[in-house]
């Protein structure tokens, strides 16, 4: 899937960065966040927002804010209302989706039970660890720990086959770092050294947590260990590559690529035997893990591999646990000063395993049937003003422009929610076992995803809630999708002039439909294959543009000394200009 958690699109970084009024408007301009001080023509942004900008304080618990994360906010507030009205309810049916909702909003929320157990609920996984002697070992825990989304230096997931979209396919893929890529490893500067330093002290703090011994060597295990996967993986702009990134090997090429690994072991594991093809996205990666795993101690990757464990279910373990949790990764990575209250918490948490359930009403509450129709229209009439802006460009050939719109002409749009819910018949929730609904949980999953092999693609299936306040393209099924949450002021209003709506979901609406033609998404066609339909010659020319955009953004310096990566945000800087 090439969902898009995307930057503000041009227009939305003119009009829309203030909090949703209290009073929305329904025609004209939003004129009181207007910086009169500045000369639209010597900074436009800062004289559309500046006045908003110097009297707006980032909310504490929040590292940026603006239109998003505050209609994130209000749809938040309308999911907590959901569950509160469940959780009140003591005769719901077993069972049932409601049932489930409530169960595990109480399970989250019940922090005197949580503190108390402590690490207790992974004391099992910790000893389970210990029992690892051995290679084959080693590589059935790696299966077992995608089971358990916890990090593993390679995972898989299932998903549409790039060249041959109609049916599934594993990805196989790099993993495994306890920080974000390669480059915090890697870098030699002084925040990096920082940041390094600051983790090490973390992960020390979080083997003491456990009652581990030897905490400080533990620590340095796993950063030696990290660093050397870090050092083989490929850079962010490497991964967006979709071509590169498409590798498809069979079985007897897989034990190739990773010789002294159990893949028939791994595989049978899995539940992924069967499949006689598998897409590998780094190929060099794999190949180097070979020798990372022969040169590395057993012993290691099991100190490796309880730290991945104690940093995935860190956020639900007690309070302690999850106070150190935070500190690192909330306020010395990405600086948030305080952590979100428990119940936000709870309302992710909901929505993260139970989305779609609180989804559904969600969307009889807070999304008009008239809704979808009026997005309908503005998508059809935006996907009009798309194809008269292809059949003028001066630069593209005619065949390069037929296929073009063609792949326009097969966009798919989704509106709203999804034609048919998500089935929770198979996941256990226990109103008074957190760590267990979490487990429970990613086993569910994990078994969705294996079930999808050998079946026709699920056209109808959402990889986003109604309640989400985002919006994504997927080149895989050319479709562009716009859940329910975003469809409101600023963004979206019914009641509105057309011009307000054209000015705000119409710039969405043109982002995501410009992710069907920026630098990757422009690799798959209608039909969501990825080939080359351009002539040789167009190729070479939009190479030529999208490098000149690169440049450009390459330049930009937001904060002193440190400059936009124009390559890795290209498309989205390519959809953001449409």
């Amino acid at each position: 899937m090439q969902s898009k958690n995307y930057l503000m699109v041009l227009l939305l970084s003119f009009f829309m960065p203030y909090v949703i009024a209290q009073e929305v408007l329904k025609s004209g301009i939003e004129l009181s966040n207007v910086d009169q001080s500045i000369r639209p023509q010597d900074d436009f942004y800062r004289y559309v927002n500046g006045t908003w900008l110097d009297k707006t304080e980032i909310p504490a618990d929040k590292s940026s804010y603006g239109s998003f994360t505050a209609l994130r906010d209000k749809a938040r507030l309308d999911v907590l209302e959901i569950i509160e009205e469940m959780s009140k309810r003591e005769n719901l049916e077993p069972g049932s989706d409601e049932q489930k909702v409530r169960d595990l909003y109480r399970s989250f929320m019940n922090t005197e039970k949580i503190d108390t157990l402590g690490i207790e609920p992974m004391k099992g996984d910790l000893r389970r660890i210990d029992t690892i002697n051995n290679p084959e070992e080693l590589a059935s825990y790696f299966v077992e720990s995608v089971k358990l989304s916890t990090s593993s230096p390679f995972s898989f997931w299932i998903d549409n086959d790039s060249k041959q979209p109609t049916k599934y396919s594993v990805y196989f893929t790099q993993s495994g770092l306890g920080l974000p890529d390669r480059s915090y490893y890697l870098d030699q500067n002084e925040k990096s050294e920082d940041i390094r330093l600051a983790y090490l002290e973390h992960l020390q703090a979080m083997f003491s947590l456990a009652d581990l011994q030897d905490p400080k060597i533990k620590a340095n295990t796993v950063m030696k260990l990290e660093t050397a996967i870090a050092n083989i993986h490929w850079t962010n702009v490497e991964r967006r590559d979709r071509d590169k990134t498409y590798n498809k090997l069979n079985t007897q090429e897989l034990k190739k690529l990773v010789p002294n690994f159990n893949w028939d072991l791994y595989l049978k594991e899995a539940g992924i035997a069967v499949e006689k093809d598998f897409i590998v996205r780094e190929l060099s990666y794999f190949q180097n893990l070979a020798d990372l795993l022969a040169s590395t101690d057993l012993e290691d990757w099991k100190v490796y591999f309880k730290w991945t464990l104690l940093n995935s279910v860190a956020g639900i373990l007690g309070k302690e646990f999850d106070e150190q949790n935070f500190s690192f990764y909330g306020k010395k990575l990405y600086g948030t000063p305080e952590q979100e209250v428990r119940w936000k918490r709870g309302v992710n948490s909901v929505n993260q395993i139970l989305g779609e359930s609180v989804g559904k009403i969600y969307v009889r509450r807070h999304f008009k049937p008239e809704a979808k129709v009026r997005m309908l229209e503005l998508v059809e009439n935006l996907r009009e003003a798309y194809r008269v802006a292809i059949i003028d460009l001066d630069w593209m050939g005619e065949e390069t422009k037929k296929e073009a719109l063609t792949k326009l002409a097969k966009f798919t749009p989704k509106i709203g929610y999804p034609d048919k819910w998500r089935d929770y018949s198979k996941l256990e929730i226990d109103p008074n076992d957190l760590a267990g609904n979490f487990r429970r949980a990613s086993q569910f999953y994990y078994q969705r995803g294996i079930d999808k092999l050998g079946k026709p693609i699920d056209k109808t299936e959402w990889h986003m809630n109604p309640q989400t306040v985002n919006a994504y393209y997927n080149s895989v099924m050319n479709e562009i999708v716009f859940p329910a949450a975003i469809l409101q002021p600023p963004f979206f209003n019914l009641e509105a002039d057309d011009a307000v709506n054209y000015g705000g979901i119409g710039g969405v609406i043109g982002h995501e439909m410009g992710h069907g033609f920026d630098d990757q998404g422009s690799k798959s066609d209608g039909d969501g294959v990825l080939r080359n339909w351009w002539t040789e010659s167009d190729l070479i020319e939009f190479k030529t543009r999208t490098n000149q955009l690169v440049n450009q953004y390459n330049k930009f310096e937001p904060l002193p000394g440190e400059f936009i990566n124009g390559q890795l945000t290209l498309g989205e800087n390519i959809g953001d200009l449409g």
